[in-house]
């Protein structure tokens, strides 16, 4: 489901006038609701380490090169070379002194740094991403913004995730007739995700290839 489907999904359940275009979303109210669903959708994709998050990257690391540019747009999980698992190791001065422990790498400023090899090296990357939207060719984006921009939540827990939380967001009154309804179907469908969406295994990330 798109994001002007949700839009109108939730101009449905708020007993508003749906829209036959999305360039006709203009009031205030269509904007209020634009930027809630943005908002629930970012609170929940930031719940946990969802699966559907993970993406993985591989980038090209030059010999005798301790240290490559950081272009991920979210958290590591993993990093191996050579099919060896590296461990995240937090004293970053350690690697400026070449006094790191073995098979181990670490995050400064916008690098991430590594031991030097003698020949050339392919890291891979696997890790969560931030960028909880996509664009209609399936790119990765901060947020929905388009027509056609989808959340990253798999279906069938989208609909209901975003659209009733976004209602029970626009009216923020507990006492309102269908804020229970509402409340109760995003909280099973939450939970639901939960349940049937693991945060652990790796579910065919998306490869992509930065050389630097």
């Amino acid at each position: 489901m798109n994001y002007f489907e949700l839009i109108n999904k939730c101009l449905v359940e708020l007993n508003y006038k749906t829209c036959d275009s999305f360039t006709d979303l203009v009031k205030n109210d269509h904007e209020k609701i634009k930027n809630i669903l943005n908002i629930i959708n970012g609170e929940v994709c930031g719940f946990d380490n969802w699966n559907f998050l993970l993406r993985k990257l591989e980038i090209y690391l030059p010999k005798n090169t301790s240290e490559i540019l950081n272009t991920i747009s979210g958290r590591i999980h993993s990093l191996y070379i050579d099919d060896i698992k590296y461990g995240f190791f937090s004293d970053f001065e350690k690697f400026m002194l070449n006094k790191q422990p073995s098979n181990t790498y670490t995050v400064f400023n916008d690098k991430i740094l590594l031991p030097a090899f003698t020949s050339d090296k392919t890291i891979e990357i696997v890790y969560y991403t931030n960028n909880f939207s996509q664009d209609k060719d399936g790119q990765d984006i901060s947020s929905m913004s388009s027509e056609d921009d989808v959340s990253v939540i798999p279906v069938p827990f989208v609909e209901p995730i975003l659209v009733y939380g976004t209602c029970m967001r626009f009216k923020g009154n507990a006492e309102y007739s269908k804020f229970s309804f509402w409340y109760g179907m995003y909280k099973d469908a939450l939970a639901n995700l939960r349940a049937k969406i693991g945060s652990s295994a790796f579910e065919t990330p998306t490869i992509r290839i930065n050389r630097q």
